[in-house]
């Protein structure tokens, strides 16, 4: 693919994604739908964010209990929930979940939109005069803003109750001890935005993944191809979205 069709794709993408973010407040009438596309991306979700949130506390504390005791004493410890807390609240569980879902639904996305735009389905709806950004992009690219501060909270909760099991096993800290050590820095300033920035990545994820599959062309191998870009890019622009992101909020930290 040449420069000049990158960017016409990405002129495309772009004017998509206006026109989806126009039907965004008109998505409330469409709650059924929005609910059952919620409850797919969620649900499908789910165990990977399980496995990936007790994975990520249970390693970050194995890691990094030995070297704090080591360098600082056995009372250096007592930071490490501070430290699991605030990494995991403020930029793992985010990214985390953002990966799992543009892994997941990035997929299933551009899959199931692109069968139904090779088998006629989409051009059906056309004829009918129904709008397919209307019936079928927008509660998806809702279901994903939705669900990924949802996930984010489940993964949070996921790691540091690892990182305490972990701390069961070679350690003496109480759990009343490890939450308020949990607690001690953050902040709601920090919270939010990090929930914040994960709808963003949820939006991302809908839009391009809905775009590839209404692109899709070419039978089996169009639809193949469609949810294979789709979880390249999804991925792409999470990872990319999170650096600009991360230096918007620490600039309006400065500011505030």
């Amino acid at each position: 693919m040449s420069l000049f069709d990158w960017l016409e794709n990405l002129g495309r993408l772009a004017h998509f994604a206006f026109r989806v973010t126009q039907g965004l407040p008109r998505a409330a009438g469409r709650l059924r739908e929005c609910s059952i596309q919620l409850f797919h991306v969620l649900l499908g979700a789910l165990p990977l964010g399980l496995v990936g949130g007790v994975a990520l506390g249970a390693v970050i504390w194995m890691h990094l209990r030995e070297p704090l005791k080591a360098v600082g004493g056995p009372r250096a410890v007592e930071v490490l929930p501070q430290a699991l807390a605030l990494a995991v609240v403020v930029e793992l569980a985010p990214i985390v979940a953002g990966l799992i879902v543009a892994g997941r639904s990035g997929a299933s996305l551009g899959a199931e939109l692109g069968s139904m735009r090779i088998t006629e389905q989409i051009d059906a709806l056309e004829m009918l005069g129904l709008s397919p950004l209307r019936e079928l992009v927008v509660p998806r690219v809702l279901a994903c803003i939705l669900a990924l501060p949802l996930l984010t909270i489940f993964i949070t909760y996921a790691a540091l109750g690892s990182g305490f099991l972990a701390e069961l096993v070679g350690g003496s800290m109480s759990w009343t001890q490890y939450q308020n050590e949990c607690l001690r820095l953050l902040k709601l300033r920090d919270v939010i935005p990090a929930l914040l920035k994960t709808m963003v990545f949820g939006y991302l994820i809908g839009v391009t993944g809905c775009y590839q599959g209404l692109q899709a062309t070419g039978g089996t191998e169009g639809v193949g191809r469609a949810a294979t870009q789709g979880v390249v890019l999804s991925i792409f622009f999470v990872l990319v979205a999170n650096v600009f992101l991360v230096l918007l909020i620490q600039l309006l930290h400065t500011w505030i």
